[in-house]
């Protein structure tokens, strides 16, 4: 934990005022997966599948929703609690800090697009891995936050597809007779 608070520290310390409206943004963007929702409908209206926006406004809401329950049980402190100075770029959240529902929300939206646009993959995890980090940059949340959310955020989406694809595949699987 120590390297956690460390980090967290040395980020929001060097900070760089030019950059500092580009992590607002992110962070504002990856608000209740607003972006994902937005790239998703664009996909599904562009190659006119519906159900592509109804997995990723599934894989939104279930990752922001365990992302929650975590928080409540959980319930780190958050840096401004702990820390006074230099003041969070954004709003602090009233919430626990890990794990961080922006990166679980990130990284489940993105990993669900990029099942359906591989060569995609890059662009959708790096623009997660961003959001993420706009969260240490802005002060309100440790780096093990936004760490933990993206793996539970990966989690949360293949979970999702499993029971989406798993049963039908395994019954296909079965050998006759």
């Amino acid at each position: 934990m120590s390297y956690d608070r460390h980090l967290e520290r040395w980020t929001v310390h060097h900070r760089a005022g030019w950059l500092n409206p580009v992590f607002e943004a992110l962070s504002w963007m990856g608000s209740q997966g607003l972006v994902w929702l937005a790239i998703a409908a664009a996909l599904a209206i562009w190659w006119r599948r519906p159900w592509l926006f109804l997995q990723v406004a599934l894989a939104d809401f279930v990752g922001q929703l365990i992302s929650y329950g975590l928080k409540q049980w959980i319930s780190r402190v958050r840096p401004p609690e702990v820390y006074p100075s230099p003041r969070p770029l954004v709003r602090v959240p009233h919430d626990g800090s890990f794990p961080s529902g922006h990166a679980t929300s990130s990284f489940a939206c993105a990993t669900i697009l990029s099942i359906y646009a591989p060569r995609a993959a890059p662009a959708f995890f790096l623009l997660a891995a961003a959001i993420a980090w706009s969260r240490v940059y802005a002060g309100v949340h440790y780096p093990l936050d936004v760490l933990g959310g993206a793996v539970l955020g990966v989690l949360v989406a293949i979970a999702l597809r499993w029971l989406a694809v798993g049963p039908r595949r395994s019954r296909r699987a079965k050998p006759a007779g």
